[in-house]
Protein backbone atom coordinates (compact mmCIF):
# COMPACT_ATOMS: atom_id res chain seq x y z
CA UNK A 1 0.00 0.00 0.00
CA UNK A 2 1.18 3.30 -1.01
CA UNK A 3 1.40 6.03 1.73
CA UNK A 4 2.37 9.96 1.04
CA UNK A 5 2.69 13.03 2.94
CA UNK A 6 3.12 16.76 0.87
CA UNK A 7 4.12 19.89 2.88
CA UNK A 8 3.38 22.82 0.51
CA UNK A 9 4.82 26.11 0.01
CA UNK A 10 8.16 25.75 2.72
CA UNK A 11 10.81 28.60 2.68
CA UNK A 12 13.00 26.93 1.42
CA UNK A 13 14.84 26.99 -2.12
CA UNK A 14 13.63 23.57 -4.20
CA UNK A 15 17.63 23.74 -5.02
CA UNK A 16 19.06 23.46 -1.89
CA UNK A 17 15.94 20.63 -0.60
CA UNK A 18 16.79 18.74 -3.34
CA UNK A 19 20.28 18.15 -2.17
CA UNK A 20 18.55 16.51 1.13
CA UNK A 21 15.93 14.97 -0.49
CA UNK A 22 18.58 13.20 -2.85
CA UNK A 23 20.18 11.21 0.65
CA UNK A 24 16.82 9.83 1.58
CA UNK A 25 15.10 8.33 -2.04
CA UNK A 26 15.39 4.49 -2.27
CA UNK A 27 15.99 3.67 1.36
CA UNK A 28 14.41 2.35 4.64
CA UNK A 29 13.15 4.41 7.08
CA UNK A 30 14.76 4.09 9.78
CA UNK A 31 17.53 4.93 7.63
CA UNK A 32 16.37 7.76 6.12
CA UNK A 33 15.37 9.44 9.75
CA UNK A 34 18.96 8.39 10.86
CA UNK A 35 20.29 10.04 7.88
CA UNK A 36 18.02 13.04 8.15
CA UNK A 37 19.38 13.30 11.97
CA UNK A 38 22.58 14.03 10.82
CA UNK A 39 22.20 16.23 8.38
CA UNK A 40 23.41 19.66 8.69
CA UNK A 41 21.23 21.69 6.61
CA UNK A 42 18.28 24.02 7.19
CA UNK A 43 16.17 21.86 4.98
CA UNK A 44 16.83 18.44 6.70
CA UNK A 45 14.72 19.79 9.45
CA UNK A 46 11.35 20.34 7.43
CA UNK A 47 12.06 16.86 5.04
CA UNK A 48 12.39 15.00 8.39
CA UNK A 49 8.72 16.43 9.35
CA UNK A 50 7.18 15.30 6.14
CA UNK A 51 9.31 11.83 6.56
CA UNK A 52 7.76 11.34 9.48
CA UNK A 53 4.11 12.50 9.08
CA UNK A 54 4.65 9.95 5.99
CA UNK A 55 5.04 7.23 8.65
CA UNK A 56 2.01 8.62 11.02
CA UNK A 57 -0.23 8.40 7.82
CA UNK A 58 0.92 5.06 6.81
CA UNK A 59 0.24 3.74 10.31
CA UNK A 60 -3.53 5.91 11.27
CA UNK A 61 -4.57 5.46 7.23
CA UNK A 62 -3.38 2.42 5.86
CA UNK A 63 -2.94 0.35 8.82
CA UNK A 64 0.22 -0.26 8.47
CA UNK A 65 1.07 -2.84 11.44
CA UNK A 66 5.26 -3.08 10.95
CA UNK A 67 6.56 0.39 10.26
CA UNK A 68 10.43 -1.05 9.81
CA UNK A 69 8.95 -2.82 6.99
CA UNK A 70 8.29 0.57 4.97
CA UNK A 71 10.70 2.41 2.33
CA UNK A 72 11.16 5.66 0.49
CA UNK A 73 9.55 4.76 -2.49
CA UNK A 74 9.62 8.49 -3.67
CA UNK A 75 10.53 11.64 -2.96
CA UNK A 76 10.84 14.67 -5.27
CA UNK A 77 10.64 18.29 -4.52
CA UNK A 78 9.00 20.76 -6.77
CA UNK A 79 9.17 24.24 -7.27
CA UNK A 80 6.11 26.75 -6.00
CA UNK A 81 5.99 30.17 -6.12
CA UNK A 82 8.37 33.21 -5.87
CA UNK A 83 7.83 35.59 -3.36
CA UNK A 84 8.48 39.10 -5.03
CA UNK A 85 10.73 41.76 -2.85
CA UNK A 86 12.67 44.89 -4.06
CA UNK A 87 15.35 46.43 -2.45
CA UNK A 88 16.71 49.82 -3.15
CA UNK A 89 20.13 49.67 -5.13
CA UNK A 90 22.67 53.06 -5.86
CA UNK A 91 21.08 56.36 -7.93
CA UNK A 92 17.36 55.46 -6.99
CA UNK A 93 17.52 52.01 -8.99
CA UNK A 94 15.46 48.55 -7.33
CA UNK A 95 16.98 45.32 -7.89
CA UNK A 96 13.87 42.51 -7.19
CA UNK A 97 14.93 39.83 -4.49
CA UNK A 98 13.24 36.10 -5.40
CA UNK A 99 12.12 34.60 -1.89
CA UNK A 100 11.75 30.92 -3.40
CA UNK A 101 9.29 27.81 -2.25
CA UNK A 102 8.93 24.57 -2.07
CA UNK A 103 5.95 21.82 -2.97
CA UNK A 104 7.94 18.50 -0.95
CA UNK A 105 6.42 15.27 -1.29
CA UNK A 106 7.42 11.94 0.33
CA UNK A 107 5.72 8.45 -0.79
CA UNK A 108 6.34 5.18 1.20
CA UNK A 109 5.61 1.86 0.51
CA UNK A 110 5.68 -1.11 2.32
CA UNK A 111 8.52 -4.33 1.09
CA UNK A 112 7.07 -7.35 0.21
CA UNK A 113 7.50 -9.92 3.13
CA UNK A 114 10.46 -12.43 1.98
Amino acid sequence: METRAILRFVRVPPRKARLVIDLIRGRDVQEAVTIIRFTPKRAARVIGKVLRSAMANAQHNDGVRDVDRLYVKAAFVNEGPRWKRWTPRAMGRATPIRKRTSHITIVLEERPAS
